[in-house]
């Protein structure tokens, strides 16, 4: 362990896979087609972090369950178009993976399937087989605490012995509502101000990751 923490819980887009841009693009073309003209930033804002189920229930709300319907219908498909053309991983995330030598999983809003397309797209796939946890494995979905307790409890770890690597505000507020310490990546789509509070780091490097963990400690180790 690195000053006592025993995992370490990563996000996926906008942390490991650098897909949130692809998707928010996406989503402001489709979810206007359907009727609901929403900037970037809103996208950002209402949508980033959360689960498909949660964003069908969004536009479900606002345009009804047939344009709810349609969207996830036609969202993942749309998005996979896209990321195999354009996607990339994080800047600087495979150098901190190789200097982190605490356990790792990744707990993310995505199904299973867009996780194996991503992180396979990406590279980082087999560097986290068998410990990839999907919000579709809980009954609620980011800012609810849900996954990241799943994610601890499945990896045998306790939630005040982890650190959760995240990019979003549902993201942050679900780290601290599971009890976790959170490194708060701000170098995607979210300004650091909205990432920012207790018990969160903020930083904009993912470089700089290994030694934050160096430095930040477990709260009962003093």
């Amino acid at each position: 362990m690195i000053n006592g923490w025993g995992l370490v819980i990563f996000d996926c887009d906008g942390v490991l896979v650098d897909s949130e841009r692809i998707a928010v693009r996406v989503n402001v073309a489709l979810v206007a087609e359907l009727g609901w003209p929403l900037t970037a930033a809103e996208v950002i804002d209402r949508f980033i972090s959360r689960s498909h189920a949660s964003i069908a229930e969004i536009i479900a709300a606002r345009l009804g369950d047939e344009a709810a319907a349609t969207w996830t219908e036609r969202f993942e498909s749309e998005l996979q178009q896209a990321v195999d053309a354009e996607l990339v991983a994080v800047d600087g995330v495979v150098e901190a993976l190789d200097r982190i030598t605490v356990p790792t999983c990744v707990a993310s809003s995505g199904t299973h399937a867009k996780l194996r397309h991503t992180l396979g797209r990406t590279g980082l796939y087999q560097r986290f087989a068998g410990r990839i946890f999907s919000a579709t494995e809980v009954s609620r979905g980011k800012p609810a605490p849900d996954l990241f307790r799943h994610a601890a409890a499945r990896m045998g770890v306790p939630p005040q012995a982890c650190v959760v690597v995240e990019d979003s505000r549902y993201g942050v507020q679900a780290a601290r509502a599971a009890g976790m310490r959170c490194l708060a990546y701000a170098g995607g789509l979210t300004a650091a101000d909205r990432l920012d509070g207790p018990g969160t780091t903020v930083f904009d490097d993912m470089r700089d990751l290994p030694a934050l963990l160096d430095k930040i400690r477990v709260p009962d180790a003093g």
